[in-house]
């Protein structure tokens, strides 16, 4: 079956999509034809312009992360609107239609289940995230790493302007988003001194964003000189080895920290370093790691507040997109996502992502 159809649009094609099925570690890539999908109500078909590698897709690819199979991975990607089923709406309330360039929430949520009810649709009790999903008959191009993607009810759509460059874009559903999940629900305010822990995509992006929202300073802390000039470049007030973390809080303070390393020895850093009444975000732990170590009564006298952030809400990809249009450093974000590789290329570009050539490496869709 290669026929789409859209419903109320009418609008057809006889084109089918190509995928970068992932089988497994064993297998690898196999890059083939698939089917257009038939859409049901809420339902989009986008065709992708560009994906990034995020280090979650890595970790699948190295077989240290478990994933459904065979899939279509990828999920940091943004588009342009080919078809819609019924009627569904971007986050500004307004209708997705076919030309519009969009990008998407990483998973779906249902809006009824108590998670969603509660303000963490992320975690949805059915939720079905992209690229993370088996493919099936009803849903096989279920992943950024194809020309298209079907984006099912229960996503959120948020419009991406055309000024917006697409490796400024991409991982914006992903990278940019968490940060900005993880800066609101640590509480971060216009007069804080932020520490950032790990200046890698996600770091370098926390480093720019609490300068945008208000941050008096920034200590970037990092164990790779080169990332911590990156850092400077972004904004950093400060930044520093490891070894020298605490020294550089004492001086400057330290209301927020958010840890996106994921390294053990960082986490526990980081509720070391922490200021009286400060709020310590976890959000590089995705991975089952080491057991970390803190003194209980210290935490409960420095009044710490410890929260966890993963993933997001449409919300904070709708802010995310607002602060890559709006930040000063757009050309600096563009310059961490080298020339894009094709899709037909994608063992390369998975070898250039693993080697750390850049913080994103991209695979185009044309």
């Amino acid at each position: 079956m290669t026929e789409l159809s859209s419903g109320p649009t009418g609008v057809r094609e006889r084109t089918g999509a190509t995928a970068a099925v992932w089988r497994g570690p064993g297998s690898g890539f196999t890059v083939e034809s698939q089917p257009m999908p038939r859409l049901a109500a809420g339902e989009v078909l986008v065709r992708v312009e560009l994906a990034t590698l995020c280090g979650s897709d890595l970790h699948t690819i190295a077989g240290d992360r478990p994933t459904p199979l065979p899939t279509v991975l990828g999920h940091e990607a943004v588009g342009v609107v080919e078809a819609v089923g019924g009627t569904p709406v971007a986050s500004d309330g307004r209708p997705v239609v076919p030309g519009q360039r969009i990008t998407w929430t990483i998973g779906t949520s249902c809006g009824r289940c108590r998670r969603c009810r509660r303000g963490v649709p992320q975690k949805c009790e059915s939720v079905r995230k992209y690229g993370h999903e088996a493919m099936t008959d009803r849903w096989r191009l279920n992943g950024g790493l194809a020309t298209h993607c079907h984006l099912v009810a229960g996503t959120g759509f948020v419009t991406v302007p055309d000024s917006l460059p697409s490796s400024v874009a991409a991982p914006a559903n992903c990278a940019t988003a968490t940060v900005a999940c993880a800066a609101r629900r640590a509480g971060l305010a216009p007069g804080d001194t932020v520490v950032v822990t790990g200046c890698g995509m996600l770091g370098l992006t926390a480093v720019s964003y609490a300068r945008d929202l208000g941050a008096e300073h920034v200590i970037a802390c990092d164990v790779d000189p080169a990332r911590r000039d990156l850092a400077l470049r972004f904004g950093a007030t400060v930044a520093c080895p490891p070894g020298a973390l605490e020294e550089a809080a004492k001086d400057l303070g330290a209301d927020v920290v958010l840890e996106l390393s994921g390294n053990s020895g960082a986490v526990e850093s980081a509720l070391r370093v922490v200021g009286l009444d400060g709020c310590v975000a976890l959000v590089g732990s995705v991975s089952p790691g080491p057991d970390v170590t803190f003194a209980p009564d210290a935490v409960v006298r420095n009044l710490t507040r410890v929260v966890g952030s993963h993933n997001y809400t449409v919300e904070d990809l709708a802010e995310a997109v607002a602060f890559l249009v709006r930040t000063p450093h757009r050309n600096l974000f563009a310059d961490l996502v080298p020339e894009p590789y094709a899709l037909r290329d994608i063992d390369a570009a998975v070898a250039a992502a693993r080697s750390g050539a850049a913080p994103r490496i991209a695979v185009h869709m044309n």
